[in-house]
This record gives C-alpha cells, sequence and structure tokens, in this order.
C-alpha cells in the first residue's frame, strides 16, 4: 500500500472538495484530464475575449508532467494555485483597478520581478503582447509576456557565462535561443 500523505489546506487554500467539483466542472467530455479547450473556456481574463491560447497551452505545459496534453487532478491543483497566484501580483500592479496593466504598470512588475529595461523595450512589450489594440496588457497576456520575458532570460543566462549582460553568439544560435522559446 502506498503512502498518502493527508492533504492540510494551507490559510488561504481550497480545499480538495471544493478544487474537484471545479475540475469536474472544467473537464467536460469527463476524461480526467483538462486539455487546453477546456482550460482556456474555464479561465477568465477580464475582457469577455477567450483566454490567451499561447498563456493556456504554456501552463499545461508547465505542469503535465505526462505529457498527455493536459492536466489531470493533481496538477490541476498546481495549476489552480499558479494562476491564483498570478491573478494577486496581477492586481498588485494593476494600481489604477482597470483591469489591465498599461505601460507604466508594466515598468514598475518588472522592475519589481528584477528586469531593468528600457523604456523603448517597454513599448515593445505592450505592443507584442496587447491583443486588444488598447496599448495595455490584459491578465492573461501578462502571465504570457512575464513567461516569455523568462524563457528567454534563462536561454540569455545559459550563455552569458560570466554573467554580465552580453553574450557572443552566431545567428543560428541566436535563432535556436528564440526558437527553444516561442
Amino acid at each position: 500500500m502506498a503512502y498518502q500523505q493527508q492533504y492540510r489546506p494551507q490559510p488561504g487554500a481550497p480545499d480538495q472538495s471544493f478544487l474537484w467539483n471545479v475540475f469536474q466542472r472544467v473537464d467536460k467530455d469527463r476524461s480526467g484530464v483538462i486539455e487546453e479547450p477546456e482550460l482556456q473556456q474555464a479561465l477568465s481574463n477580464g475582457t469577455w475575449t477567450p483566454f490567451n491560447p499561447a498563456t493556456v497551452r504554456s501552463i499545461i505545459a508547465m505542469f503535465d508532467r505526462e505529457n498527455k496534453r493536459g492536466v489531470n487532478f493533481s496538477e490541476f491543483s498546481g495549476v489552480w494555485k499558479y494562476i491564483t497566484d498570478w491573478q494577486g501580483v496581477f492586481r498588485t500592479y494593476d494600481r489604477d483597478g482597470s483591469g489591465a496593466i498599461d505601460k507604466n504598470e508594466l515598468k514598475q512588475a518588472l522592475t519589481g520581478f528584477g528586469y531593468r529595461l528600457s523604456d523603448q523595450f517597454y513599448d515593445i512589450l505592450i505592443r507584442k503582447f496587447d491583443r486588444q489594440g488598447r496599448t495595455q496588457v490584459a491578465f492573461d497576456d501578462f502571465i504570457q509576456c512575464c513567461i516569455v520575458l523568462q524563457r528567454l532570460t534563462d536561454a540569455f543566462r545559459r550563455y552569458d557565462t560570466d554573467q554580465d549582460g552580453w553574450i557572443q553568439v552566431s545567428y543560428e544560435q541566436y535563432l535556436s535561443i528564440v526558437f527553444s522559446v516561442v
């Protein structure tokens, strides 16, 4: 008989029966696995538009330990916590409560995460991750922006062996870095 650790909810954490009920509502086909379309439908970005499919794919890829292109119940618990944590971060930096992050709020968030980027680069990030065309980034696109930025940073660091913020790579190495992330 395998040892099962008893679940003890953390303060503020939802209990397992609550998460199981949510999981069952999201798992529309009753397969025991929540796939991308099911998770996308279940998530809200606050803009009445479908949750960013790239963000959904990224989240599932992070938690799908068995390469089944979806998450089972135990993995869903991690997804739930991940999204809930991102909601807290998003609300912290959405200082005007608009439901979107503007350039200044994005700059405050990423600076808080340790990034030191130019104003021109923040313009690029806003253009890249603003699917609504409002010069703001919605919740789901904010998550995607942070995921992509972190992955690119991790890839860059593999080449920046002396950690001075500079690397020398060939064109093909550069393409390999970018395509491994996007």
